[in-house]
């Protein structure tokens, strides 16, 4: 499938229908374009089962909490949406996207308790998120943005408003070559990528962030179970912005991600090295079996 997201053949299940592709639209006055009253999931069928679906559903229905927004579909719902609109379209391999999201009604102002709350899946076929870098490692930027507080927007929802500085920082990466950016948190400690968790190797340890204030991402626990099962020690802490020098290896993980190795983050550079190869061929044949 290729051409403009909003000109292609196909369905996209709408509020509890299968529609044709090009008739999947909001009106101009949704809620959601406004006022980033809007929450998701990314997903990836193998072989036609969604890897971790019905927590991916779970997590969507949580975030909407998160922003005072109940969703009305339950997780079976949700799931069964899901693969009607992946048979639908004949795929068995396939990144799926679920959106919730307050639409146009009687509220268009910053309230929107009387507008109704919409959801649609859609999804598409995809390869690997970072092209090539999944074999030779990815070129990091370090963004200029700072992952925001907990006390200031609900960090562990999954929600539109949360990207916006995503958006710009890979933008600005890409102006630079780079395949993305890494941010710090509000108060200085390493946080994520644009849109996928990271990890770090030094002498045979893995360190990642402690996701206080970022998500928690689905990929990136079923990865820390991986790597505890083979027992290696994993720590979940603050990492200091000068402790990057010292690791020898790094990944990102993420369902649009997968496992990817990160060659080099702003001055800092990491060698593709035996345990990342070995977690992203593990992780590649348990989200296949």
């Amino acid at each position: 499938m290729a051409g403009a997201y909003d000109d292609r053949d196909g369905v996209i299940w709408m509020d509890g229908q299968l529609v044709p592709w090009r008739s999947a639209n909001v009106h101009v006055l949704t809620h959601a374009l406004h006022y980033a009253s809007s929450v998701f999931e990314g997903e990836r069928c193998y072989n036609g089962k969604i890897f971790k679906g019905v927590e991916h559903s779970a997590r969507l229905l949580r975030s909407g909490q998160l922003l005072d927004m109940e969703i009305p579909y339950s997780v079976e719902q949700i799931e069964k949406a899901k693969y009607d609109m992946l048979a639908a379209n004949g795929w068995t391999d396939a990144y799926v996207r679920a959106v919730a999201f307050r639409g146009a009604g009687s509220d268009m102002g910053v309230s929107s308790s009387h507008n109704p709350v919409r959801m649609a899946v859609a999804g598409w076929e995809w390869g690997a998120y970072y092209g090539d870098a999944k074999m030779k490692g990815a070129k990091l930027d370090i963004a200029k943005w700072k992952r925001p507080s907990p006390e200031t927007i609900p960090t562990a929802a999954k929600a539109a408003g949360l990207y916006m500085i995503c958006t710009m920082s890979k933008h600005a990466a890409e102006a630079k070559g780079c395949s993305d950016a890494m941010f710090f948190d509000f108060r200085g400690y390493v946080a994520e990528a644009t849109g996928a968790n990271i990890f770090f190797v030094r002498d045979g340890e893995v360190h990642t962030p402690d996701p206080d204030c970022i998500l928690n991402g689905i990929t990136r626990q079923t990865v820390i179970g991986m790597l505890r099962d083979k027992g290696i020690t994993v720590h979940e802490r603050y990492i200091e912005p000068g402790e990057l020098e010292s690791f020898q290896q790094c990944w990102l993980t993420g369902t649009a991600a997968e496992v990817t190795p990160v060659g080099q983050i702003g001055d800092y550079n990491f060698e593709v090295g035996a345990l990342t190869r070995d977690i992203a061929a593990d992780y590649e044949k348990l989200v296949r079996s």
